[in-house]
């Protein structure tokens, strides 16, 4: 059975890293020692061992350890053997990359599938549904697809921003965005406010947080959907 939270940020402002999640982390990951961590995505191009170790010190404080998948010479047995994943933000088209470099990708999604407890944030929240293609990320690298890991049966826009009514921005907004995906693809996309996250057991995919989460769906208007929605069916 599915066991999976996805959340929209690592960060709230004014916070500690992953600090307004930990208290759900440490019930999510009950019976784990040590979490995998796939530091891929890379945040503002920080090395692998400077994100682990930021991660480290972060689930230390629930008692948990974390290595990262870095550190082992084989990653796809790491993965299989991992009691825990933690897939963190950074740059979606980095993480993607790197997960179909090191053949990962589909053994992710069928271990996480499987029941191993699993977090993704900002970026590895993106993974979480049917492709990327709604995420907010520079192309920065090119990978050979934009499918990922399926644990949901939509797309989301992490960090999802409304539009500020006295802003003088006349840019795109992520509306706008998503929009534009929508002229092209019927898949769902759901805003995911920053402080917000998903909670899937099995089948069940429910909203948690104090804040509402924008739906998009093809030809029709946007709609707010409140925290503790039931999304288990959308597709």
């Amino acid at each position: 059975m599915k066991k999976v939270i996805i959340a929209s940020t690592s960060t709230l402002h004014e916070g500690e890293y992953l600090d307004y999640l930990l208290s759900e982390l440490q019930h999510h990951f009950e019976g784990c020692q040590t979490i995998l961590f796939i530091p891929f995505a890379r945040p503002g191009g920080i090395s692998h061992d400077e994100y682990t170790a930021k991660v480290r010190g972060a689930f230390a404080r629930i008692q948990l350890q974390v290595q990262g998948i870095h550190e082992f010479e084989d990653k796809k047995q790491a993965v299989q053997q991992a009691k825990g994943i933690f897939t963190g933000g950074g740059n979606t088209f980095l993480l993607v990359s790197q997960l179909y470099q090191y053949e990962l990708m589909q053994l992710l999604s069928d271990t996480v599938k499987n029941g191993t407890p699993y977090l993704g944030t900002s970026a590895g929240s993106n993974i979480c549904g049917l492709s990327m293609q709604t995420t907010n990320d520079m192309p920065i690298v090119y990978p050979p697809s934009f499918q990922t890991l399926g644990l949901i049966p939509f797309n989301l826009n992490p960090h999802y921003l409304d539009p500020m009514p006295d802003s003088t921005h006349m840019g795109e907004t992520r509306e706008t965005r998503i929009k534009e995906f929508h002229a092209f693809n019927a898949v769902p996309v759901l805003g995911l406010r920053e402080g917000s996250w998903l909670e899937v057991k099995g089948d069940s995919v429910v909203l948690k947080g104090n804040l509402s989460a924008r739906l998009f769906l093809q030809h029709q208007e946007p709609v707010e959907m409140s925290a503790g929605a039931d999304l288990s069916q959308l597709n």
